[in-house]
């Protein structure tokens, strides 16, 4: 089992900035490609940023490309999600995610997280 838990959300003006952390305990944390997800009001959940295991290769979904960064740190067993120049449309619940397989679909994800909810002001 692969716990996780996710800080950092919060109020934030649209153009400003936040950073998401995803803390894992449990089994080992390099062993596992990892993903932020968002899912908002009335809308299907939806892959934001992946990172493969050694964090050597990412994915970004086409609307955050340019603006969020994914990272981690295998040594201190957390993923970073850094948001910046925010949109009221990045509004949502923002939840990590683990898989033994690097991938964007959230079906193949094995363990998840309980979510952060962000939300941006116009």
């Amino acid at each position: 089992q692969v716990q996780l838990v996710e800080s950092g959300g919060g109020l934030v003006q649209a153009g400003g900035s936040l950073r998401l952390s995803c803390a894992a305990s449990g089994r080992t944390f390099s062993d596992y490609a990892m993903g932020w997800f968002r899912q908002a009001p009335g809308k299907e959940r939806e892959v934001v940023a992946t990172i493969t295991r050694g964090g050597g290769s990412t994915y970004y979904t086409d609307s955050v490309k340019g603006r969020f960064t994914i990272s981690r740190d295998n040594a201190k067993n957390t993923m970073y999600l850094q948001m910046n120049s925010l949109k009221p449309e990045d509004t949502a619940v923002y939840f990590c995610a683990a898989g033994s397989t690097w991938s964007r679909r959230a079906s193949v994800m094995d363990y998840w997280g309980k979510g952060t909810l962000v939300t941006v002001s116009s």
